[in-house]
């Protein structure tokens, strides 16, 4: 379960060269969000409906769709100028949903009961054949459960994982307002949710197992290694 996914290069390669990234804290602060249950619901039907939505996470403006949507994924991409071949990771809504996908080997549990809801991504082994193909590498996808509520009311209204990949061209700096965002990306999303300008912080921490099935981080991000 070692395999070096290439997702660990994308998304936030890149940050605005005027961010500086505050102290990871255990609850990531934000600004005021003034996303309503209607928007939200809205926001729920274009992913239902195949559609592509830029939400806020606890690290970043993302993009999110159908995780099980092969055409919806490639979208994802295709707004991006991605290439394709890169795996995309996904958010779940709790841990029983990463579980009607994927395996937790006994060696994560630790850090996903310390760790989820929060900015941790796990290698799991996929289990689930609806998952669409741009989000499994070697049999693995690459998830977590975000602590940000609309990330997760996102997945959880769906009733699936949604992709979620940052909200930006690839290459381009990583994007913390939806302004920013429509600089990038323009109309070419189907929806927008603005939680205003959101707090800079790291990307999340990409851990997997090694061979004598001990956690290994591939990226550094808002979890330190010395705290694994």
């Amino acid at each position: 379960m070692h395999a070096r996914h290439e997702l660990i290069s994308a998304g936030h390669r890149r940050h605005g060269s005027k961010r500086d990234f505050k102290k990871p804290s255990d609850h990531f602060k934000r600004s005021s969000m003034d996303i309503s249950r209607e928007q939200l619901d809205e926001a729920i039907a274009v992913l239902k409906r195949g559609g592509v939505v830029v939400f806020p996470t606890e690290t970043a403006y993302g993009l999110a769709a159908d995780a099980t949507n092969s055409e919806a994924t490639q979208r994802v991409c295709e707004i991006k100028e991605r290439i394709q071949e890169k795996v995309l990771p996904i958010i779940a809504a709790d841990r029983a949903m990463v579980e009607r996908v994927a395996g937790i080997p006994s060696g994560f549990n630790r850090l996903v009961t310390r760790y989820w809801p929060g900015p941790l991504t796990l290698i799991l082994p996929a289990l689930s054949e609806q998952l669409a193909p741009g989000v499994i590498a070697n049999d693995e996808v690459a998830v977590r459960v975000s602590s940000h509520p609309v990330a997760r009311a996102l997945s959880e209204g769906l009733g699936q994982p949604i992709v979620s990949t940052s909200a930006n061209k690839s290459g381009e700096p990583v994007c913390y307002s939806i302004q920013d965002v429509r600089d990038q990306l323009g109309a070419l999303p189907d929806y927008y949710l603005d939680a205003g300008e959101l707090i800079p912080e790291p990307p999340s921490t990409i851990v997997t197992l090694d061979d004598y099935g001990l956690p290994e981080v591939l990226r550094q991000g808002g979890i330190k290694i010395d705290e694994l």
